[in-house]
Formats: structure tokens, sequence, C-alpha cells
């Protein structure tokens, strides 16, 4: 079921500037707090919240998100998670605060693992699309976002036989960069 606060994912994803507001001033003292009192400086509590919302915008956009916990404790969990991930890679940090009081959801910590997965997912298929010459990634990416292959083989100045061969060489040659890398039963569920 739908939360209430719901809102706020809705005011991301319109740009509705009143409640955006609204979310810096009632959330991110908290998560500068967090990030302040856990080895960080005010830039990188201030890189976190943005990363943190960044992330429910994405997923609120590329999927059929609906929030169904506080959005305060689903924001905490992702900028909890981008934190702990900075300092584990800096080695030399460790998380020394942690007061969870008012955040611990577990609807929140699901949400928020979810999204995080989507992101990697995303990510590492943006770094195999890389790994693809440019004119498979053009056509690839052309042919994903919803045009018809008749117009991608016009806006490519190619015929559509020859754009459909192409297109499923492309395809052939991603899936195998795919599941050919280490990482790939990662990202399976």
């Amino acid at each position: 079921m739908q939360h209430k606060d719901h809102r706020y994912i809705t005011a991301l994803i319109e740009n509705d500037t009143v409640l955006i507001k609204e979310i810096y001033d009632k959330f991110s003292p908290k998560i500068k707090n967090y990030v302040l009192s856990n080895s960080g400086s005010m830039s990188e509590a201030k890189d976190i919240f943005q990363e943190g919302l960044i992330s429910i915008f994405s997923k609120a956009t590329n999927s059929d998100f609906v929030l169904t916990c506080p959005f305060e404790a689903y924001l905490f969990m992702i900028c909890r998670s981008k934190w702990l991930n900075v300092l584990r890679s800096s080695k030399k940090r460790k998380e020394t605060n942690v007061d969870l009081e008012g955040f611990n959801s577990v609807e929140a910590e699901c949400q928020c693992e979810e999204a995080l997965l989507t992101e990697e997912r995303l990510s590492f298929l943006e770094r195999k699309m890389n790994a693809l010459d440019t004119s498979c990634v053009k056509l690839l990416k052309l042919s994903w976002s919803g045009v018809s292959m008749d117009e991608v083989a016009n806006k490519l100045g190619l015929t559509y036989a020859y754009v459909r061969k192409k297109k499923s060489l492309c395809k052939s040659k991603l899936i195998e960069l795919i599941r050919t890398d280490n990482d790939y039963n990662k990202y399976l569920e």
C-alpha cells in the first residue's frame, strides 16, 4: 500500500520546487549529522544526501515504484548504504555512530536494497554498453528508445534489413559481454 510520504516521490519526479525544498529542509540535517558523526565532512554529507535523492529519483522514474514506508526511513537507508560504501572504499575510516532510532524500517531497508541493486545493474549494463563499438551503442540506444526500426534505419542512413541484422549482432555481443563478466551472477535475482 502506498505510504502518505509518496508525495515526496511525486515531487522529485515532477520537480515540485516547494516540496523538494521541504525535503532538503526536513531530511538533510539528519543525513548530514549521520555522515559528520561517522568520519565525514560537510561536503561529503551534502554529496551523500544528493546521491540518495538521485537514487530515489532514478528508481521512481525507471519503474512503477510505490513508496510503502516513510520517506525519511527510505532516504536514510539509501544514504547510509552509500556512506558505508565510501567508508569501506577508504579503508581507514569506519562507521562509529549508528543511531538508527526512527529510521529502522524493514520496508525501507527492502526498498533501499532494491533501489541500490537496480542502480548497480544499470551501472553494470552501462559499462558493458561502453565496451561495444560506438555504432552498436548508437543503434541499440535508438532502438530501445521506442523508435521504430524504420526510423532507426532512416536516422542512421542505413537499410532496414542491415539495421535489423546489426541490432541482432550488437545484442548478441552485449549479452556475451554481460554473461562472461565475473560480476554477472551477482546481478541475478
